[in-house]
């Protein structure tokens, strides 16, 4: 009998540690380069790390992409995006709360910050976090990101010819926290701004809640042109709780080798413990009626080769 107990003691607890997701990242980020996935997400102190993948559930730790010595700043590096930009990849990141951009000659780094503080010369040195860059389809680069008016909200402004530099008279505002109920949980947040676009509509997802809370979600607003005018879904949230997870938002949608539509999102470690959040990717669909929603095939819960690290 105590033989069969510890069997299944130990069956049983690899069921449990499988359910989390071994890739420590919030604010989760996914590029597909040459046929090889590299995620980045909020984790360490001192910069940017960097994970690698071929099949999207097992992950190698590639180090760190972006280290602080490599920048002007020392602490709080949230949110990275990477691009491949003519023969560059362009990292967009939060440090310190401000805005900025990295760039190396390969998606692992090491990357080096380029210029200064990307938002300075449209608002100051004031709080700007959670970059997203959508590019059109006539080439024109709009950076979406977080500011500070009544509570967390979604800004825009198109960037120059050089990807680095906002043009400041097309500052405009996205969004802002609505009357909606499941917006109003705690506190007053708009954040993790994303843009696709289908059959010529512009959504724009976005996540709402304080990331501690365990209702933290996502939801999405539509609009025809990139400038807008920004429509929330009524539908909203799309994405909730979802299975045995808590706390899940801040995301990023990304096409997978088959061309499907991707996202990846964090949530909390546990139901009572926050950090560190995790990464999971799942898959995303449009309807007839053009309603973006996510189905049930497809989730990974992603392995990696650093178990231990989710344990911290």
């Amino acid at each position: 009998m105590r033989k069969l107990f510890s069997v299944l003691f130990v069956v049983m607890a690899q069921i449990t540690f499988a359910q989390v997701s071994q890739v420590p990242f919030a604010d989760p980020y996914v590029l597909l380069e040459d046929g090889v996935y590299y995620a980045y997400g909020t984790h360490a102190d001192d910069g940017i790390e960097v994970y690698s993948s071929r099949n999207l559930k097992t992950w190698k730790y590639e180090g760190l992409a972006l280290h602080k010595s490599n920048t002007t700043q020392s602490r709080w590096f949230w949110a990275p995006e990477v691009y491949r930009l003519g023969d560059k990849y362009y990292m967009y990141y939060s440090a310190n709360e401000r805005l900025y951009v990295a760039t190396a000659d390969s998606p692992v780094g090491p990357f080096r910050q380029q210029g200064g503080q990307m938002m300075k010369d449209v608002i100051g040195d004031k709080f700007s976090i959670d970059s997203h860059i959508f590019f059109d389809d006539d080439g024109s680069a709009w950076m979406f990101c977080v500011l500070i008016d009544d509570g967390l909200c979604i800004w825009q402004v198109q960037l120059d010819k050089d990807y680095v530099t906002p043009i400041p008279s097309t500052l405009k505002k996205c969004i802002s926290v609505s009357s909606a109920k499941w917006e109003n949980i705690w506190p007053r947040v708009n954040e993790g701004p994303n843009v696709v676009k289908h059959d010529g509509r512009y959504y724009l997802t976005y996540s709402a809640n304080s990331y501690e809370s365990q209702d933290y979600a996502i939801g999405y607003a539509t609009a025809d042109s990139i400038t807008g005018e920004w429509t929330k879904y009524e539908g909203n949230p799309i994405l909730h709780r979802y299975k045995d997870l808590v706390g899940v938002g801040h995301h990023t949608l990304f096409r997978d080798k088959r061309g499907r539509l991707r996202i990846a999102f964090h949530a909390h470690q546990s139901a009572k413990h926050i950090h560190p959040r995790t990464m999971y990717i799942g898959t995303m669909k449009f309807t007839p009626g053009g309603v973006m929603q996510m189905t049930d095939k497809g989730f990974i819960r992603p392995r990696s080769n650093r178990p231990d690290i989710v344990e911290q």
